[in-house]
């Protein structure tokens, strides 16, 4: 069964950094592309970034330059490096990735940017 866990949210700053981690398990993890979305009160979800099975990644424009997606194979783990964080990046961040054609999200982690 495939189950992913996230953690590493909490309060910080605006200009702070916080690390995300999302362990993976039922899957041959190398094999899939991961991703990271991010729902704020009152918003849908939404597309952060993901990172491919060969380490090809993509950003939503307003996280380009600020957060770093990573992924290392041999722990089964992908990482969300977020750095220069704004208020506006305050959300719950899930991880994401698809096997066939279900998709499998993690149990989310709550990011508060303020002052």
């Amino acid at each position: 069964q495939v189950q992913l866990v996230d953690s590493g949210g909490g309060l910080v700053q605006p200009g702070g950094s916080l690390r995300l981690s999302c362990a993976a398990s039922g899957i041959i993890f190398s094999l899939y592309r991961l991703g990271w979305y991010r729902q704020a009160p009152g918003k849908q979800r939404e597309f952060v970034a993901d990172i491919a099975s060969g380490g090809s990644t993509d950003y939503a424009d307003s996280v380009k330059g600020r957060f770093t997606i990573s992924r290392d194979n041999a722990q089964n783990t992908m990482y969300l490096q977020m750095n220069s964080l704004k208020p506006e990046d305050t959300a719950v961040y899930y991880c994401y990735t698809r096997v066939g054609r279900t998709d499998y999200w993690g149990q989310g982690t709550q990011v508060t940017v303020s002052s």
